[in-house]
């Protein structure tokens, strides 16, 4: 029994999700005549209030999109040094859309309003990039996990609104800080100009990440699409498995996050840890001691058939998932209990 906890994207579909799919009802997307598509897409935006939805291949995919509709080349954009469109998405800010990011030091890939205005003010002259676009991940993957307080998110929604500034989300486990902070989607589609919703982690589908906007912006991620090469065609069966996600797949990322809890729980009790992420959601970041070392750490856990990642400077990642049994639970914490 392999435990795989390098991410929540390794989940495969479930018996149910795999029955809707292969009863989808599908057609030609690219010409919108995909029903299970078209359903699903009107029913994220009525979700999260918002005029249209769009399907892309990955959130990488969608974000780079919501980049490039919100920018011209040459544009600057605001994010957290953590921030995953700057870290993990292969340099596609500056690729795709020609724009600069400015980076934000954050406290677990989240920002202050105030922060956010410091970064913003200054000389506006012919020397500077534009300010374009305030972009923000709920949960922070880097950070581990961590939920945006959304208070503050309004306030840094007004310092976006009083400097002319667009508003992205890269949501891509939005719904584990829904879930974890009893907060509703129509609330952050309030709050943001685009949103990006990833179906392929705690949700659990095979494939895919939604786009939200206005009309206009989700006009424009059209064309967008189509260039970066997202135009797919019965695309209907993985819309049936995000349909599926989104009825039944929610409210039992609780489930998730108390598993993670509960692995926290042993770590701070272990002598060969030295520090752990607050832990909120599904991820749990923590360092082991440099006698020990993170990479050998690894390398011992999956000798035991348990897969982690590193994330760098000495940080080990934990995922919980789908597909995370609670007899491979009982099998890790034995496994982290015991290990010398």
């Amino acid at each position: 029994m392999v435990i795989n906890l390098i991410s929540d994207t390794v989940t495969k579909p479930t018996k149910g999700m795999l029955n809707a799919m292969m009863n989808a009802e599908v057609g030609d997307d690219v010409f919108s005549m995909d029903p299970t598509m078209n359903a699903l897409q009107e029913k994220a935006a009525d979700l999260f209030g918002m005029d249209e939805a769009l399907f892309f291949p990955s959130g990488t995919m969608a974000n780079q999109t919501a980049i490039k509709l919100h920018t011209q080349p040459g544009d600057k954009l605001f994010c957290d040094k953590y921030a995953h469109v700057y870290n993990y998405e292969g340099g596609g800010a500056a690729f795709n859309s020609g724009v600069t990011c400015k980076l934000i030091d954050g406290n677990r890939g989240m920002f202050t309003a105030d922060q956010l205005a410091y970064a913003v003010a200054g000389r506006a002259d012919i020397h500077v990039p534009y300010s374009r676009l305030v972009c923000i991940e709920n949960t922070t993957n880097k950070g581990g996990g961590a939920c945006w307080d959304f208070e503050e998110l309004k306030k840094i929604q007004k310092v976006t609104k009083d400097n002319g500034l667009s508003f992205h989300l890269d949501g891509a486990r939005l719904f584990n800080a829904l879930v974890a902070k009893n907060e509703s989607p129509k609330q952050y589609g309030e709050l943001f100009d685009t949103i990006s919703i990833c179906l392929s982690k705690g949700l659990g589908t095979p494939i895919g990440s939604i786009l939200l906007g206005s009309k206009e912006h989700i006009a424009k991620a059209y064309r967008i699409r189509k260039l970066f090469g997202g135009a797919m065609r019965q695309v209907g069966y993985l819309a049936a498995a995000a349909d599926y996600a989104l009825d039944h797949h929610v409210e039992r990322l609780q489930e998730d996050h108390q598993k993670a809890k509960e692995i926290a729980e042993v770590l701070e009790k272990a002598d060969y840890v030295t520090k752990i992420e607050p832990v909120e959601t599904n991820i749990l970041i923590f360092y082991v001691s440099e006698k020990i070392g993170d990479m050998n750490f690894i390398e011992k856990m999956k000798e035991k058939d348990i897969l982690l990642t590193p994330m760098g400077e000495g940080r080990i990642r934990i995922v919980t998932h789908l597909d995370y049994t609670d007899e491979m639970h009982a099998k890790l914490l034995t496994a982290l209990k015991n290990f010398s």
